[in-house]
């Protein structure tokens, strides 16, 4: 093994690229959905 090349910080890229994925989905998940979230508890707290 002459030649090693040095894959220390590839793990740790490839986690945080994996944590921005999620965290984009999430984002547009709540994005889409939080109007009618919020509408729904907003009636429920109507109701009571």
């Amino acid at each position: 093994m002459l030649y090693r090349p040095k894959e220390d910080g590839q793990g740790l890229v490839e986690y945080a690229l994996i944590l921005v994925l999620v965290a984009m989905v999430v984002i547009l998940i709540l994005a889409l959905l939080g109007p009618t979230i919020g509408n729904t508890f907003s009636n429920i707290i109507t109701l009571i």
